[in-house]
């Protein structure tokens, strides 16, 4: 514990995040023990306000978890879907893949198109009837343990902090919240989860945590090109053969599309932009006519975990567990995770209800590393094990031909050609000097279709204050001048899809494609962060380190 003078509150179970598996098992523990005590720590300025996903729902940890719940009037889930698509991209064309190739479990009918947002309020508002504390706007910076080692509990971040370090008129102290046990449900790269999976060697023995980030926008389109309950996945252009990703067109209700783009972060060329590509896709023609004469309404941007299976780090640890999307529970080809973040926030809770019933109290609760493994999650991420790692082997047409493969055999014959295989290294590990690739001329923005990324960071509604310690924290800088300017030419300023890096001169002008210029300066705008985490993935040196800022500070998603 750190030696600021701090106010406490004593829990059964202290949750952090406020995401389907924190509020999954919040309501989970309260349904299995009405008496316990629990809270649920939320960095966003409400509920909601930092999810971002496409997103198609399954709806079985749902059904699992509030059986009944369709009978509800007030439930998020208003469109079905009716129609699934698959489409192989080139530059001028599309082929329409035939449903019956795909594996069953690529059918999305049964599912449900939503705001994952909204599922959380509504999520939120059933774990409050229930008597959850949730308190947002109050991010979890610290992990707090006891002299043995174990998990005590979490402290929120000091508030009112200037930029120097020094203490403002606003300035209020974190606040500790210990539990007998605590779990972390922080999404994607999450702080504390990163230092956890560190101090307990949680990853030993497993492969690397793979990543994509995940670009949106949601659409008003016009009734015309509105078709409820579409579901329509893409590959290929403008990607190419070598660089893994994918993109989504789903149809919601009131005339509402969400549009999303994912890049897989173990692509090699360092002058490749996420959110440039995204752009470019949408002009595609058989793309761009769904939005003719509609209005984007939101953008965002979320890192993914795309590692499986065989990356799933120990979930256990003295004092708590790693839940959701802190612990890596998407299914990649599927393009979901929240059906698992839900199951493992139930699987999780019921460990813990029993470790209290039982008098027991920040110890290790294995049961649940062993029970996800054997249970619906495993079964679940086993059968698609090898689509990742095929894919980045072999590439775009074979490599997803084969994992097409391996996914009928183990869903016909209960095992895999494959075996399991390795994924080859760590994102930030597989970015090629700039020298060997040549800068890509992305188009400029029309203003209509394709946008800036200035203009969408307005949409996200993101918020910092300017005179707060810098969330994004730079390591060694002196690294970051001869090592990501030098050789790779300032990735982060096109990786990140929110403007947050700059490499520029005395006067202030851009010269991230021109490496070598010895008055080189990185500019953090951390201004513009919508919490996406890639710069803490994608950094090739890892020399830079994000940490929650300010409590409530960040993206406020209304319905992504």
């Amino acid at each position: 514990m750190s030696e600021t003078e701090r106010e406490s509150m004593e829990f059964d179970v202290v949750i952090v995040g406020a995401g389907p598996a924190g509020l999954a098992a919040a309501i989970r523990l309260k349904q299995l023990d009405p008496e316990l005590s629990v809270v649920v720590l939320e960095k966003g300025a409400e509920v909601g306000a930092h999810i971002l996903s496409g997103a198609v729902v399954d709806p079985v940890g749902i059904d699992r978890l509030l059986p009944g719940w369709r009978e509800e009037g007030d439930h998020p889930f208003k469109t079905t879907v009716n129609d699934d698509q698959f489409l192989m991209l080139g530059p001028a064309g599309a082929l329409k893949l035939p449903n019956f190739l795909m594996p069953p479990l690529m059918n999305n009918h049964g599912n449900y198109i939503v705001s994952l947002g909204n599922v959380c309020r509504w999520l939120a508002a059933k774990a409050e009837a229930l008597g959850v504390e949730i308190y947002p706007g109050f991010a979890a910076t610290e992990v707090l343990y006891n002299d043995e080692g174990a998990v005590i509990g979490v402290a929120t971040g000091d508030m009112g902090v200037h930029r120097d370090g020094t203490h403002g008129p606003n300035y209020a102290p974190g606040m500790a919240l210990l539990g007998k046990y605590t779990l972390i449900g922080e999404g994607v790269r999450g702080s504390l989860a990163k230092q956890l999976i560190e101090k307990y060697d949680l990853s030993k023995d497993r492969q690397p945590q793979k990543f994509g980030i995940g670009l949106k926008e949601l659409w008003e389109v016009k009734p015309e090109n509105h078709k409820p309950g579409l579901v329509q996945h893409s590959f290929g252009w403008p990607l190419g053969t070598k660089t893994g990703g994918g993109s989504f067109l789903y149809h919601l209700e009131d005339n509402q599309v969400a549009v999303g783009f994912v890049v897989h972060l173990n692509y090699k060329n360092p002058y490749l932009s996420p959110f440039e590509e995204f752009q470019r896709f949408k002009t595609h023609p058989a793309i761009r006519g769904t939005f003719e004469g509609g209005k984007r309404i939101s953008y965002g941007a979320r890192a993914i975990t795309e590692g499986g299976f065989q990356s799933v780090p120990r979930l256990s640890f003295p004092g708590g567990a790693l839940i959701g999307c802190s612990a890596g529970f998407v299914n990649v080809p599927r393009i979901k995770g929240s059906h698992n973040a839900v199951l493992s926030g139930m699987l999780a809770a019921e460990h813990v209800a029993e470790a209290v019933a039982a008098g027991r109290a920040n110890d290790e609760i294995d049961g649940y590393e062993a029970a996800w493994r054997g249970g619906d999650i495993g079964k679940d991420l086993k059968k698609v094990r090898n689509v990742k790692p095929l894919w980045s082997r072999f590439g775009l047409y074979l490599g997803i031909g084969l994992g097409g493969l391996d996914m009928w055999m183990n869903t016909l014959f209960g095992f895999s050609l494959f075996g399991t295989m390795k994924h080859a290294k760590p994102d930030y590990a597989s970015l090629d000097p700039a020298s060997e690739h040549e800068p890509i001329a992305y188009p400029k923005p029309d203003g209509v279709l394709t946008f800036d990324r200035l203009s969408s960071v307005f949409l996200s509604n993101t918020n910092h204050e300017e005179d707060e310690p810098i969330h994004l924290q730079v390591k060694d800088p002196e690294l970051q001048k001869a090592s990501e300017y030098d050789v790779y030419s300032g990735p982060s300023t096109r990786y990140c899809p929110a403007a947050v890096y700059e490499w520029v001169d005395a006067d202030g002008n851009s010269v991230a494609a021109h490496p070598g210029n010895p008055d080189a300066r990185f500019v953090i705008n951390a201004q513009n962060c919508v919490h996406c985490k890639t710069c803490d993935i994608k950094d090739p040196n890892q020399n830079i380190n994000w940490v929650p800022p300010q409590g409530g500070e960040g993206p406020v998603y209304p319905n992504m």
